[in-house]
């Protein structure tokens, strides 16, 4: 089987195709990354040594897919992944929609040429904010959880967000590209005759991610924890109670192998793949964590909140869990305990990630 993997060199696309190579033998892996990002490189030569392709070009642009070779699936983990992309900057919001939603079409055509399936990985920031910030919430030492005692709505349960949530806008710029490309997806796939799968993430983190504060919060936290940089509660009282789960990306690679191999197993096309309730941690938390393993040191607060965030999100991948018998592997502990060994043994980090 041949796969055409998009955004290889990031850190979750990287992650994927190394499981991948390591769970599955035989499989032949094309990457393709416009290598803009500070850090890319140092991927790209990993998967080099390991025989993988990598193809230089850009999403947005058709005629970098024009010399791309027959596969039988595409999976598409590149995406701007910020919730705040397209908010500042001249054109920043055409750029987010180009390379979110311009992309996905231009993946979208390559299928329908070619008969290949796809894989979409899409995100928790789908869902609508306005619900979602009107959850009933309490604190519970250091960090906020779902209070279900009292009445909650259509699609959220103890064990979280789940897939029959309310998507209506806002949702942000960025939940919006990938809620178009969902949708985009389903149609081509139904018109043209190619099997499709979404995967919606939560908060996805590891060792070698390119931490930074708006992206990769537990990977940017762990480093500017250690390296003694700036940080900062913002938002809810400024206390760092806001409160995601986390799923470290290689726990992926099991569902994605059932998903390459079953494209008509009749259950539904839509899934949340998160860490949940067990994986779930507030910044406060991951601040105790840091105390506890690199020794404690001041955080600031700001209680001013920032644009579309929320004081919780934790999504129920119980379907995924029925469909698929898929759960996540890696505990939190483990996580984090990776992402600190590797800060430790690479003290440059956030300068090579393009965190300055």
């Amino acid at each position: 089987m041949r796969i055409i993997l998009t955004g290889a060199c990031g850190f979750v696309g990287s992650t994927i195709v190394r499981q991948l190579l390591a769970e599955w033998p035989g499989i032949e892996i094309v990457g393709f990354d416009h290598l803009g990002r500070e850090g890319a490189e140092l991927n790209r030569d990993r998967l080099r040594r390991l025989g993988v392709e990598i193809v230089h070009g850009d999403l947005r642009c058709a005629s970098d897919l024009a010399d791309w070779p027959k596969a039988d699936w595409v999976i598409d983990a590149a995406a701007n992944p910020s919730v705040l992309a397209g908010l500042t900057g001249e054109g920043g919001s055409r750029r987010l929609v180009e390379h979110n939603l311009l992309g996905t079409v231009n993946v979208l055509e390559y299928c329908r040429r070619h008969g290949a399936g796809l894989v979409l990985l899409s995100t928790s920031r789908v869902y609508s904010l306005p619900p979602l910030a009107g959850l009933p919430l309490k604190k519970t030492g250091l960090a906020y959880g779902l209070d279900t005692s009292k009445e909650l709505p259509p699609g959220v349960s103890a064990e979280g967000v789940a897939e029959g949530f309310s998507t209506a806008p806002p949702v942000s710029l960025y939940g919006v590209t990938k809620l178009a490309s969902e949708q985009l997806a389903l149609e081509y796939g139904a018109t043209f005759g190619f099997p499709v799968w979404i995967d919606r993430c939560g908060v996805l983190a590891g060792e070698g991610q390119f931490g930074r504060a708006d992206q990769g919060i537990f990977a940017y936290w762990i480093n500017a924890w250690l390296r003694g940089r700036p940080l900062k509660y913002i938002g809810f009282d400024g206390t760092g109670a806001q409160s995601r789960d986390c799923l470290h990306p290689a726990d992926l690679v099991p569902l994605l192998r059932r998903q390459l191999t079953e494209p008509s197993r009749p259950v539904a096309r839509i899934q949340n793949v998160a860490g949940g309730r067990t994986q779930t941690m507030s910044l406060a938390e991951l601040s105790a964590w840091c105390a506890a393993r690199f020794g404690p040191r001041e955080v600031a607060s700001d209680p001013v909140p920032r644009p579309f965030d929320v004081a919780w999100l934790t999504l129920d991948a119980g379907l995924a869990g029925r469909q698929w018998g898929w759960r996540p592997v890696t505990p939190l502990e483990t996580v984090l305990a990776r992402i600190a060994d590797h800060a430790e043994k690479n003290p440059r980090w956030l300068e090579l990630s393009g965190t300055r």
